[in-house]
């Protein structure tokens, strides 16, 4: 379903595992990529955290090969791959066991039926210790769900805040 609809670009049609935490397609989903931009939490400011007034102050931009997230601190980062999820479908997205193993939890939203971009994924570091997160390899699962008919009304339909990003997104009214 998803390279006949276009649905994910790049797509990778197996699964890599090769040296690498795994990526592409699996049994019953797809397990996507983080790309090499990250936007990491700083406490410098010593600001509130409100989605209403966010800051993007409260953020230090990095790109490289890997990030190291620091002590229960977070992350901010963009898939690689760009989705666009058909009417009929919705697409929920899960962390990869790898890092979940190590205390890294991964939130993504769900994929809304018609909604299309990259992901913003929010990648947590719950322990004491930094943690490193790798570019370019997997980071989580989406499992797509198809429904017998269309929704009623889909995210292009309401016009969402957040159709068609491309970089990290920071959050929006």
């Amino acid at each position: 379903m998803a390279k006949e609809n276009g649905m994910i670009d790049p797509f990778e049609s197996s699964q890599v595992r090769s040296d690498v935490i795994s990526y592409g397609v699996s049994s019953y989903g797809y397990d996507m990529r983080v790309s090499d931009e990250y936007k990491i939490f700083t406490n410098i400011n010593s600001t509130v955290i409100d989605p209403k007034k966010f800051q993007d102050s409260n953020f230090v931009e990095f790109k490289g090969p890997s990030v190291v997230i620091p002590p229960n601190s977070f992350a901010l980062a963009r898939s690689v791959e760009y989705f666009r999820i058909p009417r009929k479908v919705l697409a929920v997205c899960l962390g990869k066991s790898t890092y979940a193993r190590c205390g890294i939890i991964c939130n993504v939203t769900p994929f809304e039926p018609e909604w299309e971009g990259n992901v913003t994924i929010e990648i947590s570091n719950t322990t004491p210790l930094p943690a490193r997160i790798y570019s370019n390899e997997g980071i989580c699962q989406v499992l797509f769900y198809e429904s017998d008919e269309d929704c009623a009304v889909s995210y292009k339909d309401k016009k969402g805040k957040y159709q068609g990003q491309t970089g990290i997104t920071l959050p929006r009214l």
